[in-house]
């Protein structure tokens, strides 16, 4: 009997929903359900248009149950021990709620769903898992930038909040106006004009060192803290990945000598049988002897 037809019905169902070509199609309706829900924002409600759009986005919405059943029969409990999945449920369910009354934001939340790119397209899910690796160590880079704003803004506020000036005394009057301020410096979002040149104009000339020096140390630096933490938990999951397939390329040779092994076992077992069941027959008519096997 073929081995396809003697499969449990959750291995089926596992090959099914593991192939690729049901892992395209999901993907490919994720990018329909993504046109649609920006074209939805481009139509008013009622009209004919909406409706149509609304009813083909409801209907991929029951595609995408349908699939998470299906995974649930496959899988059984043993679906909620990835992460992944569990982030896929989450994001089903938001769409779920009604969106109307108290609910009515999660109607926006229904773009959510084309998050789900990140799972079904391997480079985005490493790229994510890499970031995911990141966070305790751009936690404490955080940790050095919050730091770092607190003195710069104690700093400010000594240095440029004793003023007259309406717009100086906004922007350095007192210490969360000052930190603010220099959180715009450290984006870089109008610095010089916005807030370095109004300061220098209210009697200060050499305020430009103090804000060069504090643009270097909490924009440059820590933006460059930001990214080496990311790449080295980037190559991480890459070694990782690499290594899982060193693993089973290693396993797969290991597998491939064991049944070499057992191959040339068994011929010889059968070798010797032959040579035994040979000796038991009678010789043959003229005193020819027979050939070995």
């Amino acid at each position: 009997m073929p081995r396809r037809l003697i499969l449990e019905p959750e291995t089926r169902l596992q090959h099914f929903v593991s192939s690729r070509l049901f892992r395209f199609a999901i993907i490919a309706l994720i990018f329909i359900n993504a046109v649609i829900l920006g074209a939805l924002t481009f139509t008013e409600p009622g009209t004919y248009w909406y409706d149509r759009l609304l009813l083909i986005d409801y209907a991929i919405l029951t595609v995408f149950v349908a699939e998470m059943v299906i995974k649930l029969i496959a899988w059984r409990f043993a679906f909620f021990k990835v992460g992944w999945n569990i982030f896929d449920v989450i994001v089903i369910g938001i769409s779920l709620i009604p969106a109307s009354g108290a609910f009515a934001v999660l109607r926006a939340m229904r773009v959510l769903r084309v998050l789900r790119l990140l799972h079904f397209v391997p480079m985005l899910r490493r790229i994510t898992e890499a970031l995911f690796r990141a966070l305790p160590g751009m936690t404490a880079i955080i940790a050095v930038m919050i730091l770092m704003i607190y003195v710069g803004a104690v700093i400010a506020t000594n240095l440029f909040g004793n003023t007259e000036t309406p717009e100086v005394k906004a922007l350095f009057g007192d210490l969360h106006s000052s930190a603010l301020s220099l959180f715009q410096v450290m984006t870089m979002d109008g610095w010089r004009f916005e807030v370095m040149q109004k300061v220098i104009d209210d009697g200060h000339p050499y305020a430009w060192v103090f804000f060069l020096i504090f643009l270097f140390l909490a924009s440059f630096a820590i933006l460059n803290l930001f990214i080496a933490v990311f790449v080295e938990a980037l190559q991480a999951e890459h070694d990782a990945v690499q290594d899982d397939k060193i693993d089973e390329l290693e396993d797969l040779a290991e597998d491939g000598a064991v049944m070499r092994g057992q191959i040339l076992e068994t011929l010889k077992q059968m070798q010797a049988e032959i040579r035994e069941m040979r000796a038991q027959l009678p010789p043959p008519k003229g005193g020819a002897e027979r050939p070995d096997p």
